[in-house]
């Protein structure tokens, strides 16, 4: 079959696949089956195939054959500018854990499950907050690998740090309260605090982390009513707090009467790091984190660690709202937690990302690079007489996603900055495509 004819075959199959003709999921003909559809060489069947999983269409399956793969498109999750990436797009805006043998540990996991003891009971609603045992899990894992100790009672199970976040904001404060957070921070939070009508206040950015006298004058002049802060591996400059610099936020708290939300999706990149938030000052701090960051992100599956005084409207609140996790996804997620799986894959994710800014630091030698040596993002900023809007453009037209400082920017006026994630690309490819974006950057006409 003539290479033009092979390239129409794969540029049609990937239109359907696009289009949802061919729906995520979709077991594909064998490759003697296409071959024999279209009439062409096995060969050339194994060579479409190829050519659709390298674009991120189709995935295979030892023993099981080729599959749709389900990877929505970026304009599903958010609009603007970016709406325009295509589903073969490549992608350093979010950050989505792949490693070798998901699918197997999970087809695994539910066989296990499928034959435990009481497997109806996976159809029963959980209480707010999850089931003691399955706290316990949580609370056993934390003190281990994070050095927290809480009692079950202390802990509830949500769906992701995400929803930890808006659960807390939404039992503790009230419309009009006002949060600070620093001029850089995490876009999620920037979402729910708009949606609940909270006022954010920045806190200007030093070299290795947040100014905090900045932050006490701050409380000084105003009622702040709590701090929202990421003390290890901040996002997206990749901060670690010193031990100082965390007794001296929790004594502004202290001081001023201020919550402390610690957000720790990212923590566990951080092999050894100063006491967290929530051992310095328990009395007013909500711990919250996740699994998506390192296991998997559609694994729903965060806790928050909740002071004593605060644990009836959080709990009612959770009530109030979802009532519970489902009883699948907190089996999985306490399963993997208590058979070393998590740890095993934290531990491999760190490695990872220490090589993947490796490759990082080689690519962007010389420019204006914030990060941090285990990070799996960095914080790229543009020369003066570039725009990261431009420049985001351009690399749209690349078909390379990025993001903006815009959507971390707390300021009226946002940094000309990019944020990328190094987690999503595949490591053989990341060197090519992040030269790509220098390459962008260095040749964009002024």
């Amino acid at each position: 079959m003539p290479v033009s004819s092979i390239s129409r075959l794969i540029e049609g199959m990937a239109a359907d696949i696009r289009s949802g003709k061919l729906p995520p999921g979709t077991l594909l003909p064998t490759h003697r089956q296409l071959a024999a559809q279209h009439g062409i060489a096995i060969a050339s069947a194994s060579k479409v195939y190829t050519r659709l999983k390298a674009i991120g269409l189709v995935v295979g399956e030892t023993g099981r054959g080729t599959f749709v793969r389900d990877r929505p498109q970026r304009h599903e999750w958010d609009g603007g500018d970016e709406a325009r990436q295509s589903a073969t797009a490549v992608d350093l805006s979010f950050n989505h854990p792949t490693w070798p043998g998901q699918g197997d540990l999970l087809r695994r996991t539910l066989r296990e499950l499928s034959l435990s003891g009481d497997l109806a009971a996976l159809l029963h609603q959980q209480p707010p907050g999850g089931r003691r045992h399955e706290r316990q899990i949580v609370a056993d894992f934390l003190a281990k690998s994070r050095g927290i100790r809480t009692e079950p009672d202390g802990l509830f199970l949500v769906n992701g740090a995400q929803q930890g976040l808006d659960v807390t904001t939404r039992a503790l404060l009230s419309p009009g309260d006002t949060v600070a957070v620093d001029a850089l921070t995490y876009p999620g939070f920037k979402m729910l605090a708009q949606v609940q009508h909270l006022a954010l206040l920045p806190v200007r950015g030093l070299t290795k982390g947040p100014d905090l006298d900045a932050l006490d004058t701050l409380c000084q002049r105003k009622r702040v009513r709590a701090i929202y802060a990421m003390p290890t591996m901040h996002n997206p400059l990749g901060w670690i707090l010193t031990v100082g610099q965390r007794q001296r936020l929790v004594d502004i708290a202290r001081h001023h009467d201020c919550l402390l939300i610690e957000d720790a999706s990212y923590a566990y990149l951080a092999k050894k790091s100063p006491p967290a938030l929530v051992t310095l000052a328990p009395e007013r701090t909500l711990y919250i984190a996740s699994l998506s960051k390192s296991l998997a992100s559609g694994l729903r599956f965060g806790f928050v660690v909740t002071p004593e005084s605060y644990r009836i409207p959080i709990k009612a609140t959770i009530r109030a709202n979802y009532w519970s996790l489902p009883s699948l996804i907190t089996a999985i997620g306490t399963r993997w937690i208590a058979d070393g799986t998590v740890a095993r894959q934290e531990n491999r994710m760190r490695q990872e990302a220490s090589k993947r800014q490796t490759i990082a630091r080689q690519v962007f030698y010389g420019m204006d690079v914030i990060t941090h040596p285990s990070s799996l993002f960095l914080w790229l900023r543009l020369p003066s007489e570039l725009r990261m809007d431009r420049i985001a453009t351009a690399l749209a037209d690349r078909n390379i996603a990025v993001s903006k400082a815009t959507a971390y920017s707390t300021t009226p006026h946002a940094p000309h900055a990019l944020r990328l994630g190094l987690s999503s690309v595949p490591m053989e490819d990341l060197f090519s495509v992040l030269m790509q974006v220098r390459s962008i950057i260095e040749h964009f006409p002024i």
